[in-house]
C-alpha cells in the first residue's frame, strides 16, 4: 500500500497507560509519531526514527496476519513482537495495533513491554548433577561395603551400567568382572585413609578399542574424620598412552634396527620389533638390487606401476602363520591397485582394509592366488604398506597386518611411517656398507692371481677367505699369495700378510706383491729377496707418516725341480708344513726372522729336500691363529688335517678349512698348497765343458743328439746356435768349472738352455757397431729366444735361455 497523504494530527487510541510507548506509521509502514514512552522502550530519539520503517526495529518477520493487510481491511491486531533496542538487546514486547480514527491510511501502535517468568532456580542438587555429568571425570561413590552409592552418568555410560534401582548397593565386580581386583584399592583406602591410584585398560561394552585409564581412589571422611566411603574418579588418557607406546616403540628402533650392517638382518629386526606389539603379521619386501647391494632398480619388465620384490623377512603371531605365504628369498609381485605397489607410486603409507569398502584392496585380495597369501587377508581386518625410503630412493616396502577386533587407525598409519623411516636409513646404510665391501673385496681378489700359471715344478691349489667382521669394517685385509715362474724350471712360491685390515692393507699388500714378483725375477735368493723387501715396507711407513705404520710378514720358497731342493726364507711369517709322500707332515724348522718393517736383522735361508708328490703347505696366520687357540695347537691341528688319502689338492684345500674354521674367520686366510714334481734323467742333460774353443763343436754335438732323442730335431738349428754363442762366451769371459745343461719342459713346451761358470760377472747386451768384431752373441741370443737372463749361484753366475718347442717333443 501506497500513502496519499501525511496525516495531519497524531492518530488516536483507546489504548492508554502511564508513559505509554506509541508509534505512528504512514501506509507504506513509514514511521511518523514516536512518544516519549517508545523512546523509554527503545532507547531510540525521535530524530533516529521518524521517517525511517517501522521494520528495522524487528528482529524478525511480522506474524502471519500481517497487521497492514488487517487494518486495511477496517479491523485491528494484537501479538507479540520482538524489536531490537538502541543498545543490542531483544525486547519483547505486546503489540496492539488500531486504524487512525480520522480514516488516514496508517496505523497507530501500541507497545507494552512483556515481562517473561523468571526461570526456576534449579537446587543444588540438580546442579552438582548437572556439572558432575557434563564434566570430563566420570565418577562413583562406594560405600564401605564397596558397593556403589552413587553413580555419575558418565560413569554408567562408560560401563554401560543399568539404573540407580540395579545398581545401588552392587559392586564393580557384579558389572565388570575384568577389573574386579581394583576392590583390593578402595579396601585399601578404607584401611588407611591414603589416597591411591594406578592406571587400567578397560574396553567398554559394544567397543572394539580398549581405553587406557588413569583411576584415583579418595578417601570421604565424615565431621570426626572416620573414612565413610570411597570416591572414585576416572581420566581416559587412551590418546596419551598410545602417544607414550608409540614414542617409545620408536625410541626403542633406534636401539634394536640397524644393530649390524647386514640388510636382511636389519629387516628381520624391523618385523621383530613390530610384532606383536604394533601389528599381527609383518612383511618386509625388497628390491632384489639392494640385496646384490646395487644401486636400487627395478630390472624386471612389469606392467604399468606393478612392484616386484623379493621377501626378505616376515613375522606373525596371534592369527596363525598362513601356509600360503611367500617363503623368505622368494620373489614376489604386486599389481598396481595393491596397497605395496600404491604406497610405492605415492611414496606415502597406505591404509586399507577389508571393512573400508575399498575396491582396490578388495581386488587385490580377490585376484591373490592362494600361494601369495593374499586370501588370508580376508581374515584380518586393516593393512598399512609403507614405503622405505631413505635420501629420495625407495628400497622396499614395509607391510603391516592386524586382525579385524583392532583395526588400524590413522594415527596408526604415521607411527609405521615413522618406523619405515627409521627402518630405511639404517637398510641404505647396510646397502652402502654391502656396496662398498663388495667393492673392496672385488679390488683385492683382483690384485691376487685368479689363473695360475701351470709349471712342471709343482701342482698348486689356493684358497683365500676374506674375514667376516663383527663390527663395521670392510671386511678386507693384506693377505696374499703368489707363484711366481722362475727360470731353470724352477717357481717361487709366497705368501703374505699385511697388518691391518681395509683398503689401505689391500693397496699396500699390491705394492708388496708386485715388489716380490720383481724381485724374484731379477733371481734373487730368498734372504735378499726379504731384505730388498723390508727396506720397501720402511719406506712405505715413512709415506704413511701420520696414517700410521707399515707392517708386513712374508714368507718366499725358491723350488727346483731338478734338484728337488727347496730354499726359504721367512719375515715374521708362521713356518710351512711339509707332507712327505709316506702321508708324514712336518713343520719345517726355520729362522722367522723379524716382521717386515724393523729393518733390524738379517734374514736367513733354509734349504730343504722335497722329493717327489711330497706337498708344501704355505698359509697365513689366519688359519692357524684365533682367540681360543694359539699359534702351536693350531701348527697341530693342521698337520693332522693335512694327512688325508685323497689326491686332489682342492679336496685337500676344502677339508683343511673345514678342519682349522670352525666359525666364520675373524682374520683373512690365504692358503696354497704344492705338490712337487721332480725332472729326472729323461728331462735333464748335463755336459761338463773343457775351457777350450775347440769343445765348442763337441758341446754343440752332444746337444744335437740330445735333441734328437728328445724328438725335438725341428727346432736343432736354432738350439745348436744358441748353445754356441753362450758356451763360447763361457769359455772366452768366465771362469771354469764350466757346465752345459739342457732341460725339456713338456708342461709350458720349452727347450731351457743353461750354461753355468764360476765367475759372478753378469754379461749385459749391448748392439755392436758395424766395425766391432764382438758383442753379437748375446744379441743373437735375444733374437732367436723366447726369453734369457742370468742368475747368480753360490759358485758363481748361470746364463740361460727359454726357446719353444713343437708338441712332438712332449709326452
Amino acid at each position: 500500500m501506497t500513502s496519499q497523504r501525511r496525516p495531519r494530527n497524531r492518530p488516536q487510541s483507546d489504548l492508554g497507560s502511564v508513559e505509554p510507548a506509541v508509534v505512528a506509521t504512514d501506509g507504506a509502514g513509514i514511521v511518523t509519531e514516536w512518544s516519549r514512552g517508545a523512546e523509554g522502550l527503545l532507547g531510540y530519539a525521535p530524530a533516529d526514527v521518524v521517517g525511517r520503517p517501522l521494520g528495522f526495529l524487528l528482529t524478525g518477520r511480522l506474524p502471519d496476519m500481517a497487521p497492514l493487510s488487517v487494518l486495511a481491511a477496517g479491523g485491528g491486531w494484537s501479538g507479540r513482537l520482538s524489536l531490537r533496542h538502541l543498545d543490542g538487546d531483544v525486547v519483547p514486547v505486546s503489540a496492539t495495533v488500531r486504524a487512525p480514527s480520522d480514516g488516514v491510511l496508517g496505523a497507530c501502535w501500541l507497545l507494552v513491554r512483556t515481562e517473561t517468568a523468571a526461570p526456576k532456580q534449579p537446587s543444588v542438587a540438580e546442579l552438582i548433577k548437572w556439572a558432575v555429568d557434563q564434566g570430563p571425570f566420570p565418577l562413583a561413590i562406594h560405600g564401605r561395603d564397596l558397593g556403589y552409592v552413587w553413580v555419575s552418568d558418565r560413569l554408567r555410560r562408560m560401563y554401560g551400567l543399568p539404573g540407580d534401582g540395579e545398581v545401588l548397593g552392587r559392586r564393580v565386580r557384579d558389572f565388570v568382572p575384568e577389573i574386579g581386583q581394583v576392590e583390593d584399592t578402595m579396601r585399601r583406602v578404607l584401611r588407611t585413609g591414603q589416597p591411591s591410584s594406578y592406571n587400567l585398560r578397560f574396553t567398554p561394552p559394544g567397543e572394539s578399542d580398549p581405553l587406557a585409564l588413569s583411576v584415583s581412589y579418595l578417601p570421604v571422611r565424615d565431621t570426626e574424620g572416620q573414612v565413610q566411603a570411597v570416591c572414585a574418579y576416572l581420566l581416559d588418557t587412551t590418546e596419551r598412552y598410545w602417544a607414550r607406546r608409540w614414542l617409545a616403540m620408536l625410541g626403542e628402533a633406534d636401539m634394536r634396527v640397524g644393530t649390524s650392517l647386514d640388510v636382511t638382518r636389519t629387516a628381520a629386526e624391523l618385523t621383530e620389533l613390530i610384532v606383536p606389539q604394533f601389528a599381527d603379521l609383518a612383511v618386509v619386501d625388497l628390491l632384489d638390487s639392494v640385496l646384490r647391494g646395487d644401486e636400487p632398480t627395478q630390472t624386471q619388465s612389469l606392467p604399468r606401476n606393478a612392484v616386484a620384490l623379493r621377501r626378505v623377512a616376515y613375522q606373525v603371531v596371534g592369527i596363525g602363520e598362513p601356509q600360503s605365504a611367500v617363503p623368505l628369498g622368494e620373489a614376489v609381485t604386486y599389481p598396481e591397485h595393491s596397497p605395496p605397489a600404491r604406497c610405492i607410486t605415492t611414496g606415502r603409507g597406505v591404509l586399507s582394509g577389508t571393512e573400508d569398502e575399498d575396491a582396490e584392496f578388495l581386488r587385490w585380495v580377490s585376484e591373490c592366488p592362494r600361494r601369495t597369501a593374499g586370501r588370508d587377508l580376508l581374515a584380518l581386518g586393516s593393512v598399512i604398506a609403507v614405503p622405505l625410503r631413505a635420501r629420495g630412493t625407495i628400497l622396499g616396502v614395509l607391510i603391516c597386518l592386524r586382525r579385524r577386533s583392532e583395526r588400524f587407525t590413522e594415527s596408526d598409519r604415521k607411527v609405521a611411517e615413522e618406523l619405515a623411516a627409521r627402518a630405511a636409513l639404517s637398510l641404505d646404510n647396510a646397502l652402502r656398507y654391502t656396496r662398498e665391501r663388495n667393492t673392496a673385496v672385488a679390488l683385492q681378489r683382483s690384485l691376487l692371481p685368479s689363473n695360475l700359471p701351470e709349471q712342471a715344478a709343482v701342482e698348486v691349489a689356493t684358497q683365500y677367505l676374506p674375514y667376516l667382521p663383527t663390527d663395521f669394517r670392510m671386511g678386507v685385509g693384506g693377505d696374499w699369495f703368489d707363484v711366481i715362474p722362475l727360470s731353470g724350471c724352477r717357481v717361487g712360491l709366497v705368501v703374505g700378510d699385511v697388518v691391518g685390515h681395509g683398503v689401505r692393507a689391500s693397496a699396500i699388500m699390491a705394492r708388496l706383491r708386485g715388489a716380490v714378483r720383481t724381485l724374484a725375477d731379477v733371481e734373487m735368493p730368498p734372504d735378499e729377496l726379504l731384505t730388498h723387501l723390508d727396506d720397501i715396507v720402511m719406506q712405505l711407513s715413512t709415506e704413511a707418516d701420520g696414517d700410521g705404520e707399515v707392517g708386513a710378514t712374508c714368507l718366499y720358497a725358491a723350488y727346483d725341480p731338478v734338484s728337488q731342493r727347496c730354499t726359504m726364507a721367512a719375515a715374521g711369517h708362521p713356518p710351512p708344513v711339509v707332507v712327505l709322500p709316506d702321508g708324514t707332515a712336518q713343520i719345517v724348522e726355520l729362522s722367522p726372522g723379524p716382521p717386515l718393517g724393523l729393518g733390524w736383522l738379517p734374514f736367513e735361508c733354509t734349504e730343504v729336500v722335497l722329493p717327489e708328490s711330497s706337498m708344501l703347505v704355505l698359509f697365513t696366520n689366519g688359519l692357524i691363529e684365533s682367540r681360543e687357540c694359539d699359534v702351536d695347537i693350531g701348527l697341530d691341528r693342521l698337520c693332522r688335517s693335512l694327512i688325508l688319502p685323497v689326491r686332489s689338492l682342492e679336496t685337500i684345500c676344502d677339508a683343511v678349512l673345514k678342519a682349522m674354521l670352525s666359525a666364520p674367520p675373524t682374520d683373512d686366510v690365504a692358503l696354497l698348497i704344492a705338490r712337487t714334481h721332480a725332472l729326472g734323467p729323461d728331462e735333464v742333460r748335463t755336459w761338463d765343458v773343457p775351457v777350450d774353443p775347440a769343445t765348442v763343436a763337441s758341446a754343440r754335438a752332444h746337444a744335437v743328439d740330445c735333441l734328437a732323442a728328445w724328438g725335438i730335431d725341428d727346432d736343432s738349428f736354432t738350439s745348436e746356435l744358441i748353445i754356441s754363442e753362450l758356451v763360447t762366451n763361457a769359455i772366452r769371459y768366465g771362469i771354469p768349472p764350466i757346465t752345459l745343461r739342457l732341460i725339456r719342459d713338456t708342461v709350458t713346451s720349452t727347450l731351457i738352455c743353461e750354461v753355468a761358470d764360476s765367475s759372478s760377472t753378469a754379461p749385459h747386451l749391448r748392439r755392436a757397431r758395424v766395425l766391432d768384431e764382438g758383442g753379437r752373441g748375446l744379441m743373437l741370443v735375444a733374437q732367436l729366444s723366447r726369453r734369457w737372463g742370468s742368475r747368480q749361484t753360490a759358485t758363481g753366475k748361470t746364463i740361460w735361455s727359454e726357446q719353444s718347442i713343437g708338441h712332438s717333443a712332449q709326452r
